[in-house]
């Protein structure tokens, strides 16, 4: 008779795990200092500085999610351009170089392996920023404010 295996979900509703978050916590430092001290040519990443905001580590901490921004001379027509989705797309080709550079920065038993995702927190809070700064947003807020005085 098989013993049954308890497994947490990282997307569950507890999240995750210390173990998790402190090993993700590892790897951001450890991947910015790469990305500071590499450098990869690559004619999408020329004049792009790249910005590590969050990374998510599977339950058994072989997989990191490496969620990041593009900053730099000229991100802001990139954006408009879709040549956002290039820088994201090199930065997925250099996962298996950064991984080996990253090795011995850790301390930890594996590597995990690189995927790079854009991080689409900015894009949301600039959107709630125009939203809040809206007229008929803001007439509504101070109307809201008025009243409970």
């Amino acid at each position: 008779m098989g013993r049954k295996q308890h497994t947490r979900n990282a997307s569950g509703p507890h999240g995750p795990s210390q173990r998790q978050l402190r090993a993700g916590e590892l790897i951001r430092h450890a991947l910015v200092d790469v990305l500071r001290e590499e450098q990869i040519h690559d004619a999408a990443l020329d004049g792009v500085s790249i910005t590590v905001t969050e990374v998510r580590m599977s339950p058994d901490l072989r997989h990191a999610t490496c969620f990041v921004e593009p900053l730099g001379a000229g991100v802001e027509a990139a954006v408009t351009t879709g040549h956002e989705s290039e820088i994201i797309k090199a930065m997925n080709e250099h996962a298996k170089f950064l991984r080996g550079r990253l090795g011995p920065k850790l301390d930890m038993k594996f590597t995990p392996d690189l995927k790079f995702r854009h991080d689409e927190s900015f894009d949301n809070a600039s959107h709630i920023d125009r939203l809040f700064n809206d007229p008929r947003v803001r007439a509504d807020l101070e109307r809201h404010d008025d009243e409970g005085e």
